[in-house]
């Protein structure tokens, strides 16, 4: 079977995309029609860093609506910024 390819929102070329979407969600669907692979794995890693950085929970439903929201502004907004206190694992 061929792989699905997308035009990628965030890296802005075409590129394989999701085997199906994240969630059941209109946010899921956009995604998976609208985001590469690899767009997904560099978002999969920052979500971990916010997830460490905040101390979020997922499990804790404000926490799930916090990450959906940076996952919004990643994808399809300005961005999403990594936390002002934020020091990458390099430069520690």
């Amino acid at each position: 079977m061929a792989e699905r390819k997308v035009f990628c929102v965030k890296l802005k070329k075409e590129l394989p995309g999701l085997d199906e979407p994240p969630f059941d969600t209109e946010l899921g669907k956009k995604i998976y029609e609208n985001v590469s692979q690899e767009a997904w794995n560099s978002w999969m890693e920052f979500c971990k860093m916010l997830l460490n950085e905040y101390r979020l929970n997922p499990a804790r439903r404000e926490d799930q609506e916090a990450i959906v929201k940076q996952m919004e502004q990643f994808f399809f907004g300005q961005g999403a910024a990594p936390p002002a206190q934020y020091v990458p694992p390099a430069q520690q």
